[in-house]
């Protein structure tokens, strides 16, 4: 029974340096990223509708991560701007459409193995689009869910590159959609 006490406790042990050589300590990052989406334009009547499709553009995200499994992510994507070109009756008409979201996030990651790991987020995010046609133009804003999966390798300790799946809600009649696949860089401090 000594015997069999004393393994379970230097496995215990054994167990417990193990865990506490894998645990990072808690630290901020940020980061940024270009983020591509494609663009759309959905109206009653319009036929020929050609838009821009994936555009690339910019993202600035920042987080703090308490353990290396839980954290929290806040970011701000600009959708830039997107030409439509579509037709109404046989009139052609053109518009512009440009949007940009915020997002705040709990982030759940599980490493893979040193330098790599996977990862998701969900929360929520604030969607602004606006469009500008010849004789009108519509803005709208709107509170939805977001998620994310993506990897990340370390480079170094504090350098990481990422790469991502991003949702910022449901799919929009105009403008970027809600499908973002996402590449950057981060830095932890």
């Amino acid at each position: 029974m000594k015997k069999l006490v004393a393994v379970l406790i230097a496995s215990a042990a054994a167990m417990s340096a193990a865990q506490a050589q894998t645990t990072t300590a808690p630290r901020a990052y940020v980061g940024a990223g270009i983020a591509s989406a494609d663009h759309d334009f959905k109206t009653s009547g319009a036929t020929n509708v050609d838009t821009e499709g994936y555009k690339a553009s910019g993202k600035l995200f920042g987080g703090y991560e308490f353990n290396q499994t839980w954290g929290v992510e806040a970011g701000y994507t600009d959708f830039r701007k997107s030409d439509v070109n579509y037709s109404i009756g046989g009139v052609n008409n053109r518009g512009e459409t440009e949007g940009h979201a915020f997002y705040l996030a709990a982030k759940a990651s599980m490493p893979v193995n040193e330098q790599f790991s996977v990862y998701g987020k969900l929360g929520a995010t604030r969607v602004k689009n606006e469009l500008e046609l010849v004789n009108a133009s519509m803005s709208r804003s709107k509170t939805e869910a977001y998620g994310a999966v993506g990897a990340e390798y370390k480079i170094n300790e504090n350098v990481s590159l990422v790469g991502e799946y991003e949702r910022y809600g449901k799919s929009k009649d105009f403008g970027a959609k809600a499908d973002v696949f996402t590449i950057g860089a981060k830095y932890a401090f």
